[in-house]
């Protein structure tokens, strides 16, 4: 990376510790996709546990608390059953200015390329397993929406979520970023696409945003990229900046995991008290599984 882009937290992965295990020490399991929130003391995070396709795929969202960022006791858990879908994905874990919870949930839907996302909203993150969820994000025919990215700033409230065509099975795996808006956080309007893959780059395939700096109307994200279709799910971390509706990728090579294929994907961070931050993210083992890790930068 360029020095410009240093003030957003990127991973060591030497200064890494692992939080979460995956299920299984072989490719295709995973544990992973976090979203984390800081609640005073406490750290809650919401993340993804899979098992390889055709064995279950991304079978539960996990909701656990912290006092330390590194050891979690799970409250609570979403499953693909309680959503009717084939897999889960990312979750967003988010606080409202109320005072509540939410989750917004990624979902397959059985037999298609296609996602949606749900949302859950309850008085405290161990009720969430009990909430009944409402379609916020539908996609569409020619579009399968998941893994947002939620940010309540200046009065209002913004997303960002991987989108995929859906012409063809065989170029489903394309991604390009989108924004949107709410006033509410649950009806949304798209304002078009914040971020593309960029031809003959290490994007090029596809590009998501996994977590967003605001600083007034200037945003410096971390997204994850893939050059080619066969990099589908061990996409790798690079930064962008620009405005909330734009944004433009940095030149440099992107953070990888030093276990090849290299996947090092959905970074999430929170601020601590101390002025630091602490990040999360997903990254491949020398097994080949994935699992969940955290460094304070």
């Amino acid at each position: 990376m360029t020095t410009s882009t240093m003030t957003f937290p990127t991973p060591r992965w030497d200064e890494g510790t692992t939080v979460i295990a995956p299920p299984e020490g072989r490719t295709g399991a995973w544990a992973g996709a976090p979203s984390a929130v800081r609640d005073g003391d406490t750290i809650y995070l919401a993340y993804r546990l899979r098992r390889p396709i055709g064995e279950g795929r991304g079978f539960v969202n996990v909701i656990a608390r912290s006092d330390d960022g590194v050891s979690f006791t799970p409250v609570a858990e979403l499953r693909k059953e309680d959503f009717g879908g084939e897999s889960l994905e990312r979750p967003a874990l988010v606080r409202t200015p109320e005072g509540r919870w939410r989750v917004y949930v990624s979902v397959a839907t059985p037999g298609t390329k296609h996602w949606r996302v749900d949302l859950v909203e309850a008085g405290s993150p161990e009720e969430l397993g009990a909430a009944s969820p409402i379609t916020v994000l539908p996609g569409d025919d020619t579009v399968g929406v998941k893994d947002p990215v939620v940010l309540f700033h200046d009065g209002g409230w913004h997303l960002w979520a991987s989108c995929h065509p859906l012409e063809t099975d065989e170029h489903a795996d394309r991604m390009s970023t989108w924004y949107a808006t709410s006033p509410d956080g649950v009806t949304w309007t798209w304002r078009g696409t914040a971020l593309s893959g960029r031809a003959g780059e290490w994007d090029a395939r596809g590009v998501r945003v996994a977590a967003v700096i605001a600083d007034g109307d200037e945003l410096t994200v971390a997204y994850d990229g893939r050059a080619t279709a066969e990099e589908n799910w061990e996409e790798r971390t690079g930064l962008a900046h620009g405005t909330f509706g734009r944004l433009t990728a940095y030149e440099g090579d992107p953070v990888g995991s030093p276990h090849a294929p290299h996947g090092l994907r959905y970074l999430s961070l929170i601020d601590l008290p101390d002025g630091r931050r602490r990040i999360y993210y997903e990254g491949t083992r020398p097994d080949g599984a994935h699992e969940l890790r955290t460094e304070v930068v």
